[in-house]
């Protein structure tokens, strides 16, 4: 992977609706040597989907939520069905496992209380042993932007 290719990947997740024509363009190469990169980069992993980003708010998802969830489940069979279980439930946009106090943390999306209350009872009957609920109350920062094309500095 050279610097045109970080280039092609940091213009796409910017702006995913580019069209090769264009990106060739503002890459100064040619559209079929900008298409078989892009190809490549697909084909390598680099990209995993192309998608559109929809406004939560503007859909009626008013309630943000991020769920830490514990679990005493063990054994690797069981936890593959809850986590495919997890993965199949709409209102979960994101999950992860994580090490310390809790086993996974869920990022949820619901119109209302109301739903946000029959998600956690459909947690509840997955064998959940304790779960904790924060809403966000305001959004400071969402981005999906990878800093690929950022110069490093290193902390202080």
């Amino acid at each position: 992977m050279d610097d045109v290719d970080i280039q092609i990947l940091d213009a796409l997740q910017k702006e995913a609706q580019l069209s090769n024509v264009e990106l060739a363009r503002r890459l100064n190469l040619s559209p079929p040597a900008t298409h078989a990169r892009v190809k490549r980069l697909a084909g390598n992993g680099f990209i995993d989907r192309q998608v559109a980003i929809l406004n939560r708010e503007k859909l009626g998802f008013d309630l943000l939520c991020f769920i830490f969830v514990s679990t005493n489940i063990h054994q690797a069979e069981k936890l593959e069905v809850l986590e495919k279980e997890l993965k199949s439930m709409p209102e979960v946009l994101e999950c992860y496992c994580l090490t310390g106090d809790y086993d996974y943390l869920l990022k949820v999306a619901n119109k209302d209380r109301k739903e946000l209350e029959a998600f956690i009872r459909k947690l509840n009957r997955l064998g959940i042993t304790r779960i904790q609920t924060s809403l966000a109350l305001r959004e400071i920062k969402y981005s999906t932007v990878l800093p690929i094309n950022e110069p490093h500095h290193p902390y202080d």
